[in-house]
């Protein structure tokens, strides 16, 4: 079977509205609300469709699509940069170091500060993949498909790139994070906080968020244990991003404690690695796997491929060909699937 990230339109609401009933809760990019769906889906419409070429608060919303039978088996985002028209909170962790001449100890002691250090990056999020497509590296091509968009309109994103991975939730979807921090100053639960933030943004928490620092030792053992750490399901992802060049540089998200991954965007693997290329003749058989980009905006599309460059020119197999709806003399983007 052959899938194609393609870009998202109005028409995929339901593909995506039943994406997003299976992602278990901790969400913020998917949640399972029609409406709010509908008008980012809107939003993804006049973000393809923008005129110009700086960074924007756009967002770009993609679908995972079966060549063929059309079903979705997943989807992604870009978002073009962060805090435009709300602030971008993270808690950015910190030591600071005492000394007691009398007790004649050094205490070292963790704190939490609320930021929006992050401001002005560009963000790769909403990645999700039917339960059922997890195989075949599909994830891997839902994964680095934003690289290459980000890439192939680089003018459109800033310099810095983020992720924000889902921290740890229990069974029932409740956060310890959540419960001992967010939760006592707002009377909601963490199934509750996450989906008022998926709908309506981040402004309360700038009105009701304590300002100081939080002592991160005054926290109850399960809030403390799993700060920075992502959940079971984003360890995978967590490697991929750092194999990508993104480090976790001390930033979570306020809601679950999970992991904000950083990077230089000019630095992604992915970026610094794919190449333009000028399409030869098919390939018949052989040739590396790649994972290969073409079109812009909302004709963007990408795919695994198998390529071979034979002077100058890059040979690619004909079913991946049909896919990106590409033909001899015109340029894609490739990069190795490695």
């Amino acid at each position: 079977m052959t899938y194609v990230l393609r870009a998202a339109g109005i028409e995929d609401l339901d593909a995506l509205y039943d994406l997003s009933k299976l992602t278990g809760g901790g969400f913020t990019n998917l949640p399972a609300d029609r409406e709010t769906l509908t008008a980012r889906l809107e939003r993804s419409d006049a973000s393809f469709a923008r005129e110009g070429e700086s960074p924007d608060d756009d967002l770009y919303i993609f679908m995972l699509e079966e060549v063929g039978s059309g079903g979705i088996r997943g989807t992604c985002q870009v978002f073009g940069k962060v805090g435009v028209e709300q602030p971008f909170y993270s808690y950015r962790i910190s030591t600071i170091t005492q000394k007691s001449a009398e007790l004649d100890r050094i205490f070292r002691n963790r704190l939490l500060s609320l930021c929006t250090d992050l401001e002005g990056a560009s963000e790769v999020g909403g990645l999700f993949l039917h339960p059922a497509a997890r195989a075949g590296g599909l994830g891997l091509l839902l994964a680095r498909s934003r690289y290459l968009f980000i890439k192939q309109h680089r003018p459109r994103f800033g310099d810095k790139i983020l992720a924000e991975l889902r921290g740890v939730i229990d069974e029932g979807g409740h956060s310890h994070f959540w419960d001992a921090i967010g939760g006592r100053f707002f009377g909601m639960t963490f199934p509750e906080a996450d989906g008022f933030n998926a709908i309506h943004g981040t402004q309360f928490i700038a009105d009701l968020f304590p300002k100081t620092p939080i002592y991160v030792n005054m926290l109850p053992e399960a809030a403390r244990s799993v700060i920075g750490q992502p959940h079971p399901s984003g360890r995978a992802a967590m490697r991929m991003l750092e194999k990508e060049g993104l480090t976790f540089e001390h930033y979570i998200d306020i809601f679950d404690g999970g992991p904000t991954m950083v990077g230089t965007t000019d630095q992604v693997a992915s970026i610094r690695d794919s190449e333009w290329q000028l399409l030869g003749k098919p390939l018949d058989k052989g040739g590396e796997q790649m994972i290969v980009a073409a079109g812009r905006l909302k004709n963007f599309r990408c795919c695994h491929a198998r390529g071979s460059l034979e002077d100058g020119e890059l040979r690619m197999d004909a079913t991946a060909m049909a896919a990106l709806d590409v033909e001899p003399g015109d340029r894609v983007l490739a990069v190795s699937r490695r």
